[in-house]
């Protein structure tokens, strides 16, 4: 549990040859690069890297090629996003097993499941692995967003349970994070402009940026994407982040 998530999360896209076959040169490539520009760690299999249209087998081996191209320079979590638990834990148990840092859980997409039900699914998953985990908060592509309280309720019952990834446009949701679990888990939102809770998620204490921007710009947003420990950092870092918004 001594990962400490903060800083510029850079969500990885997965290249493909014009075979389409996964190119790990070309991921290689990527992955270093991320690391020479300030990356603080990484995210695989997630939404940038076709996580609903991969098969099982290519998740997994792009789990074992991912954690050899790393080679523990910094921590890699990997999505175990599954439309089923059975699914996300074997997923999370084979990356466990391969060396990975860190796991994060989803809802299972589409079926609108109740909220006790959202608690039952990740309650589960995150019992089965002994690895840093959190979940990703998605409610415009899962359907349901996962409320403060049932976060709060996981974070009394998994020490593994660290971070909570935000895509969502509600300040109310960060704050009631925040206090809830008293920065325990820790608050990296994504960094779509359409949700534009990147600097308020600072401003509540959150410790960074679950990022898509960072495969363009690494270097800045490794800047932008800074805890706010000082008002220097803060005035940079909203310099920073207004002038790269158009990209974004």
């Amino acid at each position: 549990m001594a990962i400490n998530l903060s800083g510029s999360w850079v969500a990885m896209p997965i290249p493909f040859d014009k075979k389409g076959t996964i190119d790990y040169d070309g991921f290689k490539t990527l992955i270093d690069r991320q690391i020479k520009y300030g990356t603080s760690q990484l995210f695989v299999l997630g939404s940038a890297a076709e996580v609903s249209l991969l098969t099982a087998e290519e998740k997994k081996e792009i789990i074992r090629q991912t954690v050899s191209i790393v080679k523990q320079r910094i921590p890699v979590f990997f999505s175990a996003a599954s439309n089923t638990t059975e699914g996300e834990i074997e997923i999370a148990k084979f990356a466990e097993e391969q060396g990975a840092d860190g796991v994060i859980f989803t809802i299972p997409p589409y079926v609108l499941i109740p909220q006790e039900d959202a608690f039952l699914h990740l309650d589960t998953v995150m019992g089965a692995t002994s690895l840093p985990c959190g979940i990703y908060n998605n409610p415009a592509r899962l359907g349901v967003q996962v409320e403060p309280e049932t976060i709060k309720r996981l974070s009394d019952r998994h020490a593994n349970f660290v971070v909570d990834k935000e895509a969502t446009d509600s300040v109310y949701q960060l704050v009631q994070v925040q206090r809830l679990t008293q920065g325990k888990v820790k608050i990296m939102c994504c960094d779509s402009p359409w949700y534009a809770i990147a600097l308020p998620t600072l401003a509540v204490g959150g410790t960074g940026f679950a990022n898509i921007g960072g495969n363009i710009i690494p270097e800045e947003a490794a800047r932008y994407s800074r805890p706010w420990t000082s008002i220097e950092i803060v005035n940079e870092g909203r310099e920073l982040y207004f002038n790269y918004f158009p990209l974004l």
